[in-house]
């Protein structure tokens, strides 16, 4: 009988990860043994949802006279990844802090963002995530500038 080296096995091994076969040792009537290749039903592709929280840039382009006035805007937004996040800029001086939350019934990549400055500036924002790092809205402030926010890179 003829025996298997470690080798072998390895690359069988390394054969079931590449192609979605299993070799399998097959007898013969004389005491050999050889290995045939036996394919495997293939599972689909599960991606695993990035556990760590993830801050993208948040860049806010004026859509009125009001906004026009302070131009474009930068600021920054933490997902969570939980439905929630953390979102914060500064509005003429004022540093506004708040939350985004997605919504919890329809369609879960809209949401809400709200922010509030120590002056008593505050901002709403609606928006839509494409995927956990990239998405679009538009922000409201609290003296009638309108904004058009593009969040990621």
């Amino acid at each position: 009988m003829k025996t298997v080296s470690k080798t072998a096995i390895a690359l069988c091994f390394a054969g079931i990860t590449a192609s979605g076969c299993v070799a399998v040792p097959v007898g013969s009537p004389d005491g050999d043994v050889t290995w045939e290749a036996v394919p495997l039903p293939l599972a689909p592709i599960v991606y695993a949802h990035d556990p760590f929280p993830t801050t993208v840039p948040a860049r806010l382009y004026p859509t009125n006279d009001l906004a026009r006035q302070v131009g474009m805007l930068n600021g920054s937004v933490t997902n969570l990844r939980n439905g929630k996040g953390k979102f914060q800029l500064s509005y003429r001086g004022d540093t506004l802090t708040g939350e985004a939350t997605r919504a919890s019934s329809g369609d879960a990549h809209n949401g809400v963002a709200n922010a509030y400055g120590p002056r008593g500036t505050f901002m709403n924002c609606q928006y839509r995530m494409n995927n956990p790092r990239q998405g679009s809205g538009t922000c409201t402030f609290s003296d009638g500038a309108t904004y058009d926010v593009h969040l990621g890179s």
